[in-house]
Order: structure tokens, then C-alpha cells, then sequence
């Protein structure tokens, strides 16, 4: 079936803003810190970011992909050192092993791929930007950025914000910050660390730094689309945007923000300090890919989900009903009422519930776009 032009160069709509323009699209992904095996957590995202590229680029889009890699970061440092292994090459094999379980997985590469260590000079020069715009101070030989505000346009309460700062490291308590809520630009390296040179001395870049310098080198000083988990909302996501802000004077940073629900065991978040990790590896050891992507996106990409592994024999049976429905005669306006649904904020579920009952190229269209053949 030909659908008219009017009705192909409809806008999408992602977190309620229209992605109309033209040229590039561009989107940031925060991608993983190589220091351990890939989950279901980083699937999922990684999966909904995939499906919204290929939904895109259906569209005509020209959609560049830009997914980082945090390979200077403390968590990364400390797995390496309990190994015995020196930090860069630790995290090359690490990487190795993510890309495998992303091609396995069916994601395409991303256009661009930084990695943190090649970054230093940007943040650097950010770092920089900041002290001369009054936004940062320098503390021995540490440089902080102003962060005081970045609470209240999160939306939290302080005692939450003051929560998560610890929880991701962000030291709320440390003694050299005029306030609790200001935050590493440049940290100043301890000995046996990693160092690279400054004009503050030897250090090396803060997280939120990394991101914020990574995105506007690659994509200039906003962004169209910025994914990430949910989890990463406070303190990472607001303070690369506050970062990206206070340097360039263009707001909003990103004018829409993918933050996809995060995926639980039992009630409790999937990480390796809960002890409750499910990798994608064993995963796929006993499920096709398709049916992993399927139980991903089952749902909006914002809604957290509870993990069983009884969904996946779930979701073979429905990957395979898609493609029974996909052989089935035509029934009129069954595309279109696809691309409605997925143009309105991704709706997957009703996608599929379209696809499922009307078969042919509905069918054959969700199955492309959420990448299951």
C-alpha cells in the first residue's frame, strides 16, 4: 500500500516535542562504563533506542546516533585494579564483549562511538569555559561547577537530591565544595591514578564533564534527542545539561529526553550491587533475540517493568503470531494506523495490537521497525 506524501512526512512526537526539522537529527546516548558484563538494564535501553532510530529513519530521517563510552571512571579504575589489570586495557576487552552482545541483539552501530579518554582536551577547555563565565571555582587543583540550582530545575527535594548525589558518587559531603550540591568538572588525581595534564595540575574528568563534552564535540551545542535510563535523570543527565547551558547560553540543551524505565527482579532495581543482574549472554543462550527485544518493548519505553523469565516463552509465542500475521491478506489503513500509533510517542503497544489483528504490511512494518527479522 502507497500512503500519500502528506501522510509519510507527518511529525513524530517523542516526550511530547515534535522531532520536525531538517538535515540531521541528532541523538545522544549515554552509553556503559566497560567494566562489567551487559544486562538487562543496558539492553533495554540500548533496544529502545534502536527501535526510534529504525522507526526514524523509516520516516526519511536522517538520524545520526552518537552512544559514548565511559572508559575513565572510578568504578571502572576500581575493577580493574581487583584484577590486576591496567585500566585502558581492561576496559578494551570489556567493550568487546558489550559490542557482541549488541550485534547479537540486533542493534545497529552507532554513528559515532566516543570514548572518554580520547575527551580529555574538551573537558578541559569546558572546565575552563565555566571558571571564565563565573560558573566553576578552582579547589586544589580540583575545578567545581556551581551546582546549587540544578536541584530545583530537577524538581527534587533536597534530601532526595542529597540521596542520589551519594548514591552516584557525586560527594555532597566533601569539605572542599563551597556548596553540597556543586559538582567535579575536573578532579584532581590521587596517586596511582590515572592523570592527564591541566592548567589546574594533573587530574582527569568528572562523569557528568565526560558526556557534556562528548555531545557538543561530536553534535555542536544542542541536541535533539538525548537517551539514557531513567536512573540517570538526577544528578547525570541535569548536570551535563546544566554544564552544556552555563558554557554556551543555547537552551534547552536537549529539546527531547528518552529516559527509558529502568528493569527490576523482584521488586528491586537490576544492578550488580543488588545482586540481581540477568545478562543478556545467558539470555540469549536459550531465547532468540527477537523475543528478548519483544518483552523489552511490550510496554511504553518510560514504564519500569519487573523482569520473569516466563515472558520470554511469552514473547517467542507473540513474535512468532507477528510473523503468521505478517503472511495474512492486506486489510486497508492497517499501516497507517501503525504509524500513528508509533508516531505517537513510540506507542509499541498499540502498534503490535494493530499489526497482530490487521496482518500483512502492518505486520511486516512493526516487525521491521522494532527489529525482529
Amino acid at each position: 500500500m502507497v500512503l500519500d506524501l502528506a501522510e509519510q512526512l507527518r511529525t513524530p512526537r517523542l516526550a511530547g516535542v515534535p522531532l520536525r526539522g531538517v538535515g540531521k537529527l541528532r541523538m545522544y546516548v549515554c552509553g556503559v562504563t566497560p567494566y562489567d558484563v551487559t544486562h538487562l538494564g543496558h539492553a533495554a535501553t540500548y533496544v529502545w533506542v534502536d527501535v526510534l532510530t529504525r522507526f526514524l529513519r523509516h520516516l526519511g530521517c536522517d538520524v545520526e546516533v552518537c552512544r559514548n563510552v565511559t572508559d575513565v571512571d572510578d568504578v571502572l579504575l576500581d575493577a580493574a585494579r581487583r584484577v590486576g589489570a591496567s585500566y585502558d586495557s581492561f576496559a578494551a576487552v570489556q567493550e568487546f564483549h558489550f559490542e557482541q552482545d549488541m550485534a547479537a541483539l540486533g542493534i545497529r552501530p552507532p554513528t559515532h562511538a566516543p570514548r572518554a579518554h580520547n575527551f580529555v582536551r574538551p573537558v578541559v577547555s569546558l572546565a575552563a569555559g565555566l571558571l571564565d563565565a563565573g560558573r566553576a571555582y578552582v579547589r586544589d587543583g580540583s575545578v567545581y561547577f556551581r551546582g546549587a540550582d540544578v536541584v530545583e530545575r530537577a524538581g527534587l527535594s533536597r534530601d532526595e537530591a542529597l540521596a542520589l548525589s551519594a548514591e552516584f558518587h557525586d560527594e555532597p559531603d566533601d569539605p572542599r565544595k563551597d556548596d553540597p550540591f556543586d559538582v567535579a568538572v575536573w578532579r584532581a588525581s590521587e596517586p596511582g591514578t590515572p592523570a592527564w595534564p591541566s592548567p589546574w595540575g594533573p587530574g582527569r574528568p568528572g562523569w557528568h564533564a565526560e558526556c557534556a563534552a562528548m555531545a557538543m564535540t561530536v553534535f555542536g551545542p544542542a541536541l535533539d534527542v538525548h537517551a539514557g535510563g531513567a536512573d540517570l535523570r538526577f544528578p547525570h543527565h541535569a548536570y551535563e545539561a546544566a554544564f552544556a547551558e552555563a558554557l554556551t547560553g543555547v537552551r534547552p540543551f536537549a529539546r527531547s529526553w528518552m529516559r527509558i524505565g529502568l528493569v527490576h527482579v523482584g521488586g528491586a532495581k537490576m544492578a550488580k550491587s543488588a545482586g540481581n543482574l540477568v545478562l543478556v549472554s545467558d539470555v540469549l543462550a536459550k531465547h532468540s533475540p527477537a523475543a528478548l527485544r519483544l518483552a523489552i518493548v511490550e510496554r511504553r519505553w518510560w514504564e519500569s517493568w519487573d523482569f520473569d523469565a516466563a515472558s520470554l516463552d511469552d514473547a517467542e509465542a507473540r513474535v512468532q503470531e507477528l510473523f503468521a500475521a505478517a503472511g495474512r491478506p492486506e486489510r486497508i489503513g492497517g499501516v497507517q494506523a501503525v504509524l500513528e500509533a508509533l508516531r505517537d510517542d513510540l506507542d509499541v503497544p498499540r502498534a503490535l495490537a494493530v499489526a497482530l489483528e490487521d496482518g500483512g504490511s502492518a505486520a511486516r512494518l512493526v516487525a521491521e521497525v522494532l527489529g525482529l527479522r
